[in-house]
């Protein structure tokens, strides 16, 4: 039995040493295991400072996309605000060549009037300038 009890004893020891350890931590850390704990925080901070970037470049890039956005905006407007006006003088220049051929046929018939009363001054010139002829024939 007192072996029983020793053994008890040491068990009980043992767990309690476990349980402080556990608790209080282990501050012993193998230089290796230091060196690759130092490496992965300088990897940490690099990637760190990496991601840092590509936001701000991301950021940079989102604000010039917007900007370009904002062009090609406006520059669809003035598009559609130019070819609105294009086709509103078309339709106004295809009016115009109407009233300009239409008003060409109703002056066309008076243009035929007036050439006839031009063949009756010619005729009437012509007939003046036979008449002082005979005058100055029969006046000899």
């Amino acid at each position: 039995m007192t072996q029983a009890v020793m053994v008890r004893n040491l068990v009980a020891v043992a767990a309690i040493t476990l349980f402080s350890v556990g608790l209080s931590g282990c501050d012993y850390w193998p230089p290796a295991l230091q060196t690759q704990i130092e490496q992965l925080r300088s990897e940490l901070q690099s990637v760190t400072m990496e991601k840092t970037q590509l936001q701000n470049q991301l950021a940079s890039i989102s604000k010039v996309k917007d900007d370009l956005q904002t062009q090609v905006d406006d520059l669809s407007r003035a598009n559609r605000d130019k070819a609105s006006m294009m086709n509103s003088l078309q339709n106004n220049l295809a009016a115009s060549q109407e009233r300009l051929a239409k008003s060409a046929k109703v002056a066309t018939p008076k243009a035929g009037a007036v050439k006839p009363s031009a063949k009756v001054m010619k005729k009437k010139a012509s007939a003046k300038k036979k008449a002082p002829a005979k005058k100055a024939t029969g006046a000899r």
